[in-house]
């Protein structure tokens, strides 16, 4: 191996290792976030903890369109690319000017939302939207703070640095523990309780964009944010932005339109059933609906965000230094591998999340949440996860384009299914028996349609990309499957008198053991390329 190659694979090798280190942080985090979550849900099922769960969504929404969609898609392709052919300095100098540019838009987001969250509590209405508005005008300042989080963030994995763009929920988490577990009970009104929470969302923002500003000084990447001059490099991320923000606009807004659908379906003293064209059709859903369906959630992208998401923040910047270089055998041979790891990471926690679905919601019922409502956040976590393939391949599929500069076509059709996805939602919420769980089919239906759709227009771009390899890794990923259904259904089914945790503590070990040894067995490359070792 000449010295060229060398320095290729080491490069390669660190962004792939660096892959494992933002996982284990982010499992952390998401550790955090479970017991956040478990806090927010014993607040009750109620109308009122609904408005908590739709008014957090709002601040939320930019967290996922900026912090994990299009400000760091457009911004690290183009950072990497001044860093590299420029220096650091004048990379530098463009995080100095996109982050005044950035603050000054979201200021004026900032008056503009509260000043109509403000205007619409004054409008007379049921007590359930009045502090529907009340939460959201809390909250929403935490849209200010994460986002330029976000900002700082990708300059940091830009370069390299992952450990702390990783472990900032943990920060956010931290507080919601605080919240929910140990202050909130203090209080005995439920409304005095999600406003105390609610606050504690913006505080945690706060911290959080501190200690992210502190690493930047502390690494040479921060200098004084500057409005002019305007960089070079700002015309090309705001051209790649503008069209991402149109489409993950779009996108992410119609998350919050399954909430609101949800909030307007739900069955109340004030609204028993809903009229269409004439027809009263009787509302399918109950209070909390949006409670439970935000637990299982959060839950099925919990290993989401540990394995997936993970993967694809660390892979990125190598994607999109080869796409800078114009070399296109080593793109396509980390888009192959990332797809790989990423489908059978998808797959075994898919399998995994749907045979112990029961036990881990049974987690959740504690103070307000009972036995019924894990129940049936049980059955749409089983619902969400029939897509969990899908949604950890995307993570891969998307950035491919993203590093290759190609911010519309992923967009466009993911707009395309978004619309898909509310037609099927409308459509299956009224099945006998399906109720809240067509949040999660829907989901899982339109994100397996949109992973099938960017692999045939990435193979189209970039030429071949291993499908034989794909092919057999998943066949390698059904068989370890298959076997780890077994195990830990029968182990479920043993224990099934047992205490929820025990269950999960004895079933999620043995069956991570299962498929290791069945793919070791198979000898998987994949396990191989985990461990750090590659084909190459």
């Amino acid at each position: 191996m000449d010295s060229k190659a060398q320095s290729e694979h080491k490069e390669r090798e660190h962004f792939f290792n660096a892959a494992k280190v933002v996982a284990v942080i982010t499992l952390i985090s998401r550790i955090f976030g479970l017991f956040r979550d478990m806090g927010v849900a014993s607040l009750g099922t109620t109308r009122y903890n609904d408005a908590f769960g739709l008014a957090f969504k709002i601040p939320n929404l930019f967290r996922r369109l900026f912090g994990e969609g299009a400000l760091a898609s457009a911004f690290v392709p183009v950072f990497t690319d001044v860093n590299e052919k420029e220096g650091a300095e004048k990379a530098r100098l463009l995080l100095a000017n996109a982050f005044a540019i950035l603050t000054v838009f979201l200021a004026v987001l900032l008056v503009i939302g509260e000043l109509g969250f403000f205007l619409y509590s004054l409008v007379p209405g049921p007590k359930d939207r009045e502090f529907l508005m009340l939460l959201a005008i809390i909250m929403y300042p935490y849209m200010f703070t994460v986002c330029l989080l976000a900002l700082c963030s990708a300059a940091l994995n830009s370069k390299g640095h992952f450990v702390f763009p990783a472990a900032a929920p943990i920060i956010f988490n931290i507080f919601g523990i605080v919240a929910t577990w140990w202050l909130a009970p203090y209080l005995k009104e439920n409304l005095h309780q999600l406003v105390m929470v609610s606050f504690s969302v913006v505080v945690a923002g706060v911290v959080q964009l501190a200690a992210v500003l502190w690493l930047l000084k502390k690494g040479g990447l921060y200098l004084r944010p500057r409005l002019k001059p305007v960089e070079p490099g700002i015309k090309p991320i705001i051209q790649l932005l503008m069209p991402m923000l149109m489409g993950l606009g779009f996108l992410q807004f119609s998350e919050v339109f399954q909430d609101i659908i949800a909030w307007n379906l739900t069955l109340t003293k004030l609204s028993s059933a809903i009229n269409i064209f004439g027809w009263s059709i009787p509302c399918p859903l109950r209070e909390g609906v949006i409670v439970r369906v935000g637990v299982a959630r959060a839950f099925y992208q919990f290993p989401m965000g540990v394995l997936a998401i993970s993967l694809g923040v660390a892979v990125f910047p190598l994607l999109s230094r080869y796409a800078s270089r114009g070399d296109i055998p080593n793109l396509r041979d980390s888009i192959n591998r990332a797809i790989r790891l990423s489908l059978m990471e998808g797959l075994a926690t898919g399998v995994g999340l749907f045979i112990l679905a029961e036990p881990i919601m049974m987690i959740y019922a504690r103070r307000r949440f009972s036995v019924a409502d894990a129940m049936q956040a049980a059955f749409v976590l089983k619902m969400y996860v029939l897509g969990m393939w899908a949604y950890c391949s995307y993570q891969i599929l998307a950035r491919a384009f993203y590093a290759c500069k190609d911010t519309k076509t992923p967009l466009k059709v993911s707009c395309i299914l978004a619309v898909v996805n509310l037609i099927l939602l409308l459509a299956l919420i009224w099945l006998p028996g399906m109720g809240p769980g067509a949040f999660g089919l829907s989901t899982s239906i339109t994100f397996a349609m949109n992973t099938m759709i960017l692999i045939y227009i990435l193979r189209k771009r970039l030429g071949l990309i291993g499908g034989r390899k794909i092919a057999a890794s998943l066949i390698r990923a059904v068989v370890a499957c298959a076997v780890m259904a077994v195990v830990v259904y029968s182990l479920e089914w043993y224990m099934k008198d047992i205490n929820n945790l025990i269950i999960l503590g004895v079933c999620v070990p043995a069956g991570a053991v299962v498929f290791i040894s069945v793919l070791w067995l198979l000898r998987a490359p994949e396990l191989g390329e985990l461990m750090g070792k590659s084909e190459n």
